[in-house]
């Protein structure tokens, strides 16, 4: 009786404590619940839902379009829960708006990193599917990022996310009394090699889910450590949290946008043209045409 319930588009949700009606189509994801009225506080209009748990969400208006909020908690056991009841309720894209560590020389304390797609190292998506298979952002997400970053003149990188269950052991830090395992000893250097630019704990479980069920997901976080400097030195900044909120609201209106597009001219992608992009110059032969 409780499962057919939780499965039920028309009964409250059993973790996020939701009804039908209190999330709109577009989400956006922190993992701290006090991050969301952060993130509420940059819309035009905003009301609290409801609060369970980690789970903690609000809903208003940003610029005309209806967006919502929702903690997720930490990692991506919770995450799951969040992406499968809210996606019960109609929610169909998703961003992850949270925060995470420096890999690469250039990223820097502040700045914000849109996920091109994930490194499943945690054990949630695992559950679900297969390890070889990717966990990818949606392009229009990324593409909404990138557009909301330029608009604002916020500084922005593209990059493949790690997302890990243990924050410290699990992303190479001492245990408790100077623990390790030595499974995870070089577990950082590997990534940088791979040109990993971020790890966190939350986008890839998203990213997986979110394809397996055709809804739409993307992630930005904002940088508030670096394993190339400090790894344990922790900085996050009241306007840059204001900042990461804006860029991830300003895409909602900017993908709000392009929804109708797509709907107006009946296409189920979004391409250059179709934006109204001037036409590439066309070459015949090797001279310009």
């Amino acid at each position: 009786m409780l499962l057919n319930k939780m499965n039920s588009k028309k009964e409250k949700q059993y973790h996020i404590g939701c009804e039908p009606g209190d999330l709109t189509n577009y989400i956006l994801l922190p993992g701290d619940p006090n991050r969301v009225k952060k993130i509420a506080g940059v819309w035009d209009e905003k009301e609290k839902i409801t609060e369970n748990r980690e789970f903690f969400s609000m809903k208003g208006k940003f610029k005309g379009v209806e967006i919502s909020c929702l903690s997720t908690g930490i990692g991506g056991s919770s995450a799951t829960i969040a992406i499968e009841e809210a996606a019960r309720l109609g929610v169909d894209t998703f961003i992850r708006v949270g925060t995470a560590g420096s890999l690469q020389k250039g990223i820097e304390m502040g700045d914000l990193v849109i996920s091109t797609g994930a490194v499943r190292l945690e054990g949630a998506s695992q559950d679900y599917i297969f390890l070889e298979y990717p966990a990818l952002a949606n392009y229009e997400i990324v593409m909404a990022l990138i557009e909301a970053c330029e608009k604002l003149g916020i500084k922005y990188h593209l990059g493949l996310t790690a997302s890990q269950d243990s924050f410290y052991v699990g992303e190479g830090r001492e245990g408790f009394g100077g623990y390790s395992n030595p499974e995870n000893k070089d577990l950082i250097s590997k990534l940088q090699m791979a040109k990993v630019s971020n790890i966190e704990m939350e986008v890839a479980p998203i990213l997986t889910l979110a394809n397996l069920y055709n809804l739409r997901a993307g992630a930005v976080c904002l940088i508030v450590d670096s394993f190339l400097e400090d790894k344990d030195k922790f900085i996050v900044k009241e306007e840059d949290e204001k900042k990461l909120g804006l860029v991830a609201s300003e895409a909602v209106v900017i993908l709000s946008g392009w929804d109708k597009i797509k709907k107006e001219k009946n296409k189920k992608y979004l391409y250059p043209s179709l934006l109204n992009v001037p036409k590439m110059v066309k070459l015949k032969g090797n001279k310009l045409k």
